[in-house]
């Protein structure tokens, strides 16, 4: 099935440079505490993200990777950032040397005027990987320094860094591991390669292991083609865990021989020996002393507070769910929920305020670190779309699209084209249905240059399922989960407001003349009609994604929830061979 995608984006290293000098004064301006951390780690994802973007480059023109170039300078930079950023966390947010801005200036000043290419780091993004954690997974190793440390970019940049700050070594060298996502190998210049051999010692560091482990596997090949032994080589991975059920058996024997190191979230911040480190400490300036433990909703356990009996929940997916907190206050419950670090979380949050002051979404209290804490709104009931008129249902579903699409607008290139989209269902659909019920999207193919041409990409909500939704007593409807599915570790990505108009169809039944209603809220809010016939093929598109991540989701859930998926999936089919049967575009 056909469901993830990088999110990427082409930049200016000159203007990524301003950023990253502007986010280093903000930092400056700050006194001790976890704000002024907060914003270093800013700074150092701002950094590794340029060096990433500048290292691809490189390697494009090359067609391999290598120590010297404008990247080599910028790497020095991001180590004597990582170790600004250890040291402030080591000192609970007193100390940590900020970098002088000449400094980064002379780093920056041969950058070439020349469009690089910049992948958001997901694990900071989505999936609470802390870059302290590296450090001090470092720290804590027993590793003697100086070792090669290999980041594996695009995140393994920063977190190299941070492992390398850990370990007090300044050899760091970043590596792009390329081809299937399955059958990862490296392109190293000579000299990298010649530099490797059995008196190295050499630590790795990245996200994962995912589903194949091929990144990591990349690396240990080439270690042990140079005859490196595995007890020389250390692994900083982000879980202890091996390589998933994709992984090659060659992969799973070489993982399994050097040392593993690893800081988990839960290490480094629920379970923190000092006060200052622990997540409840960094949520009572926004919300008050908590009166009671913080509680873990993460990986569905916020069913258990919305619904009371488990037959009736619905499903999730463990794996891609951000942590979550529920906190209890004199005040109330908040919602802690991670929403990414440095810009990307800053991001968020201002759309979260901005849906609140609209009317649309929980009261927000603040950002910590990479968690946005909403109002936890305990007088409240999940939609029951059966329960609802769907005209009223309708209107006040399309005055919240209407306003996300008026208000978010979406740059190029941060979603998926709609070729891609019909790749993608195309794909999916023969993996379910077969061959032959695939084909009933050959005809809309033609179609899909006209539906391009009147496309207006916004920041969809890309999350219409009736679990998301909330009703307060007075018939208010409040959306959850808002601020960041167009830019989730999907292909989807941003898209015209009527993919959210088709995801209303499939999820809360909006068709019809409800679906007809719809249309025209939306429409009135944002002065722009929609086309039915391009709304009839989101439906598909949308039916088609939904299916392959409920697919995916449920070969690694555990026994109980792969029974939710599994009724999630063969509701999507049916709708998806109830859409492919209907006539095309006219």
């Amino acid at each position: 099935m056909l469901v993830f995608g990088d999110v990427r984006r082409r930049a200016d290293p000159r203007e990524e440079a301003a950023r990253l000098l502007d986010a280093l004064e903000a930092a400056r301006g700050l006194g001790p505490g976890l704000p002024r951390h907060a914003a270093l780690v800013g700074a150092l994802i701002a950094l590794g993200e340029l060096t990433q973007g500048v290292a691809d480059a490189a390697f494009r023109e090359t067609g391999r990777d290598a120590r010297d170039g404008a990247a080599a300078g910028l790497t020095a930079l991001l180590v004597r950032l990582a170790g600004a950023v250890w040291a402030s966390w080591r000192s609970g947010f007193a100390a940590g040397e900020l970098l002088a801005r000449a400094e980064v200036a002379r780093a920056c000043a041969d950058l070439a005027p020349v469009p690089v290419e910049i992948r958001l780091p997901e694990g900071f993004a989505f999936y609470a990987v802390y870059p302290e954690a590296y450090a001090a997974a470092a720290a804590a190793s027993g590793r003697e320094p100086g070792a090669t440390v290999i980041g594996l970019r695009s995140i393994g940049t920063s977190l190299g860094a941070m492992v390398a700050a850990g370990l007090g070594t300044g050899d760091l060298v970043t590596l792009r591991p390329t081809g299937h996502p399955f059958r990862r190998e490296l392109r190293l210049s000579e000299a990298l390669r010649d530099g490797l051999g059995p008196a190295s010692r050499v630590a790795i560091a990245d996200e994962g292991p995912g589903l194949s482990g091929s990144s990591f596997g990349a690396v240990l090949a080439v270690l042990e083609e140079s005859g490196v032994p595995a007890q020389r080589v250390a692994l900083f991975p982000s879980h202890e865990g091996a390589p998933g059920h994709a992984a090659a058996d060659e992969t799973r024997r070489r993982f399994a021989r050097p040392r593993r190191h690893v800081r988990t979230f839960d290490d480094l911040i629920l379970h923190a020996a000092r006060p200052e480190h622990r997540l409840e400490a960094w949520l009572a300036p926004l919300v008050g002393p908590l009166a009671a433990p913080l509680e873990d909703v993460s990986g569905g356990g916020w069913r258990a507070r919305r619904y009371g009996d488990r037959e009736g929940w619905p499903p999730a997916n463990p794996m891609q769910e951000r942590r979550k907190f529920l906190a209890r206050t004199a005040g109330g419950t908040w919602l802690a929920k991670f929403a990414g670090l440095g810009a990307e979380g800053e991001r968020k949050v201002r759309r979260a305020r901005a849906l609140h002051a609209a009317g649309f979404t929980p009261e927000v209290a603040g950002f910590r670190h990479g968690f946005l804490v909403e109002r936890w709104v305990e007088a409240a009931t999940p939609l029951d779309p059966a329960r609802v008129d769907p005209l009223d249902l309708a209107e006040r579903v399309g005055r919240y699209l209407g306003h996300r699409a008026a208000a978010f607008a979406c740059g190029p290139g941060r979603g998926a084209s709609l070729d891609a989209l019909w790749e993608m269902a195309r794909h999916n659909a023969a993996e379910a249905l077969g061959d032959e019920a695939a084909r009933g999207l050959d005809p809309w193919r033609a179609a899909l240059p006209g539906f391009a041409a009147g496309m207006r990409p916004v920041e969809t909500d890309n999350r219409l399922h009736a679990w998301e939704w909330l009703v307060r007593a007075d018939g208010t409807l409040l959306k959850t989960d808002a601020v960041d599915h167009h830019a989730a570790h999907d292909l989807v990505g941003c898209q015209d407001v009527a993919w959210d108009v088709a995801g209303a169809a499939v999820e809360l039944g909006l068709t019809g003349e409800a679906g007809d209603r719809l249309r025209a809220v939306v429409a009135r809010r944002t002065g722009q009609a929609i086309d039915p016939a391009f709304v009839a093929w989101l439906e598909i598109a949308y039916a088609a994604f939904q299916l392959g991540a409920a697919t995916m989701a449920g070969h690694s859930a555990a026994e109980e929830e792969r029974a939710r998926l599994g009724a999630e999936v063969a509701r999507y089919r049916a709708h998806l061979a109830s859409r492919l049967r209907a006539a095309g575009p006219c």
